[in-house]
């Protein structure tokens, strides 16, 4: 081979033009050569820079981009070697302390309700030896009655047996034996004869128990409105979920003996009998209303307070008008102190204890409790005097 000087291998060439591609089009991003930017070129008019200048930009873009990219690791490798393991340990210390708050909570909750049951099976147990103690007083009092009584009878029948008319006229013992007899009472049945179940109310057992029914509950009741008992001043929703109150009596409803004609209620069309229920109305619109339970024998008709929500002896409810709250049954009004006006109300309605409760579903808090031997299927009900209410569903 000859030793010839050789020189770099020249580059591509422009496949139009066999020229070098010294030029790179920015605006087509391809390298050209100079015929493709010059007069009748592809490239004419496009902005063009010298290809050397492209590459070092480049390069350039490049050494930043690797400097970023060291930076950028040795940052990884700062925060996998100092703060994850930090990260791991910290987790490990907040998860054993809320285990050990968890822990702590449910003991004293624990140790709480193990008292109150103490307390609660300490005061049943006397109640029953208090009944009994009654029963037993009573027991001996007419045993001893009857033994009077049975000495008097067996007195005076032997007066009747032996006596001749002469001396029974004279015998002032008949008189004595019957004043004697007649001061012996019949019989009056007492309440210190009976258990009082009273004994059993707690405050907290009631909030413990409301918290876990409510926690175990998978929904609330699909409570309807019954159409046919809505007054003429309501306007019924679709669904049959929604209450509005309405100034002006409509004339849209036909009149039945199922409705309402002077007094804004309405009932459900599904009654209860037995077991636990629970559903809730959103109020927070109405500064007037009332929801609670009433019994299918409630008056429909007349402005009395036969039909008036909790001015008889069918219906219990919960009312609110303006900032006054209050429970009512029987025209007996029970004032309620409420830190707030609750936007929702529930109702837990218990069949087997014959207990009615209302709730607030936000805090799970008890705003009243109610027992009651309820004589008969109950069915929600519900009277609106401003705005609206719905059954949450």
């Amino acid at each position: 081979m000859s030793a010839e000087s050789s020189g770099p291998e020249p580059g591509p060439l422009c496949p139009e033009h066999g020229q070098a591609l010294s030029w790179f089009c920015c605006s087509e991003r391809r390298p050209v050569c100079a015929a493709c930017t010059g007069l009748g070129g592809r490239c004419r008019g496009h902005r063009v820079r010298r290809a050397e200048e492209r590459a070092e930009e480049l390069r350039n873009k490049i050494v930043d981009q690797c400097e970023r990219l060291q930076f950028q690791s040795a940052s990884i490798t700062k925060y996998v070697a100092e703060v994850l393991p930090g990260k791991n340990q910290g987790a490990v210390s907040t998860a054993s302390a809320a285990r050990e708050l968890v822990i702590q909570r449910l003991g004293l909750v624990r140790s709480l309700c193990e008292s109150e049951e103490q307390r609660l099976l300490e005061r049943v147990h006397g109640e029953e030896e208090r009944a009994h103690q009654s029963i037993l007083t009573q027991r001996v009092h007419w045993t001893e009655a009857l033994q009077k009584l049975d000495t008097i009878r067996t007195s005076l029948v032997d007066m009747l047996t032996h006596l001749d008319d002469l001396q029974l006229i004279k015998e002032q013992e008949i008189f004595e034996r019957t004043e004697e007899a007649e001061g012996i009472l019949d019989p009056q049945d007492s309440d210190k004869l009976n258990f009082n179940e009273k004994c059993i109310r707690s405050s907290l057992l009631t909030q413990l128990w409301v918290t876990a029914v409510l926690g175990s509950f998978s929904g609330t009741e699909d409570v309807r409105i019954d159409e046919r008992t809505v007054s003429p001043f309501l306007q019924l929703s679709d669904d049959r979920r929604t209450l509005t109150f309405n100034a002006k009596k409509s004339k849209a409803y036909a009149d039945g003996p199922e409705r309402f004609d002077h007094w804004p209620n309405a009932l459900a069309a599904t009654s209860f009998q037995a077991g636990l229920h629970t559903w809730m109305v959103n109020v927070q619109n109405s500064c007037a209303y009332k929801v609670g339970v009433a019994l299918g024998q409630l008056p429909r008709k007349g402005s009395g307070n036969d039909s008036r929500l909790g001015h008889n002896a069918f219906s219990w409810v919960f009312s609110r008008y303006d900032q006054e709250f209050r429970f009512s049954h029987a025209g007996q009004h029970e004032s309620l102190a409420l830190l707030r006006c609750p936007a929702q109300l529930g109702v837990l309605l218990d069949l087997q204890a014959q207990e009615l409760l209302f709730y607030e579903p936000a805090s799970g808090t008890v705003l009243h409790t109610h027992h009651a031997p309820f004589s008969g299927p109950l069915f929600p009900v519900f009277a609106v005097a401003d705005q609206t209410i719905s059954i949450i569903r």
